[in-house]
């Protein structure tokens, strides 16, 4: 009996590890032209012109198209600008997940901006590659000029299911934006559980940096709890200027995403407070 009750203690130990072990392959880049693997038929090419109809390699291997399929953005019908009208790429970043049990390849298009919108347009794709290929679902996540997988694109919620983390950026002289959604695959769909705005100054007597990490939490619901926590640091460099530095300083501040039936809900405004400070100082 205590042999049996130890074991059972040690395996849900060993389960969030377990999960980041599962988890632990990252983003790629493949070449568009290259075969999707086991489907030598296939190419990424042929994924991205599910999306992109008309995406076609030119002369210097550089793939070119006009516009996207129809989709909508990840906050919402209010969200988002125009997608560029001609559309060009030299690869995509390409991230394995699990969804609902099952194997699952996401793909992410940044296909830059129209000259109509401050924000670029970038295509998160969910793919079931089971059989024959199919496209799943398609949303635009941009929020700012450039949109990437944050490092490591995803984060384990579950033994069948990973939570997909983007980013948008643009910088200037001294200031960083950063754009982070987090975002959960279910019923082979995206949708969006928060979305999470830090910023960064480098200014002549200080520095001013917000770090976000995630981490999960068990806590017997279906998807695990989620914890973000973004630690805003200011650091004065020494240097002489006009304005005084302030002292150093550290703080954390952190919100944790529980799963209520239906949906990720979250314990507290934290971050949104934090977002609105930072909007004071743009």
């Amino acid at each position: 009996m205590n042999s049996i009750l130890l074991r059972f203690i040690l395996a849900c130990l060993l389960l969030p590890c377990l999960w980041t072990a599962a988890g632990a392959q990252g983003v790629s880049f493949p070449d568009l032209g290259s075969a999707v693997p086991s489907h030598e038929d296939t190419t990424y090419l042929d994924l991205a012109r599910m999306v992109i109809p008309d995406l076609a390699a030119d002369k210097d291997g550089f793939y070119r198209g006009s516009m996207p399929i129809e989709m909508r953005h990840i906050e919402g019908p209010d969200s988002g600008g125009p997608p560029p009208e001609t559309s060009g790429l030299s690869n995509a970043a390409a991230l394995d997940i699990k969804a609902g049990g099952k194997d699952r390849l996401t793909m992410l298009f940044d296909l830059g901006g129209s000259a109509d919108s401050a924000e670029g347009f970038a295509v998160l794709v969910l793919y079931d590659l089971a059989d024959k290929p199919r496209l799943l679902d398609a949303v635009n996540v941009a929020v700012d000029r450039s949109t990437y997988f944050r490092d490591p694109g995803k984060l384990p919620i579950g033994p069948g299911d990973d939570v997909i983390i983007t980013l948008s950026t643009h910088f200037n002289s001294n200031q960083g934006y950063v754009g982070t959604p987090l975002i959960l695959v279910r019923d082979d769909r995206f949708e969006l559980i928060d979305m999470i705005y830090t910023f960064d100054e480098n200014l002549c007597a200080y520095k001013r940096t917000q770090e976000l990490a995630f981490q999960t939490v068990v806590d017997g619901q279906p998807y695990a709890a989620i914890k973000a926590t973004v630690t805003d640091a200011t650091v004065p460099n020494g240097e002489s200027c006009d304005d005084a530095a302030p002292d150093a300083s550290s703080r954390d501040i952190s919100v944790t995403y529980h799963w209520d039936r239906t949906a990720y809900v979250k314990d507290s405004d934290a971050l949104d407070k934090l977002a609105g400070e930072n909007a004071k100082r743009f």
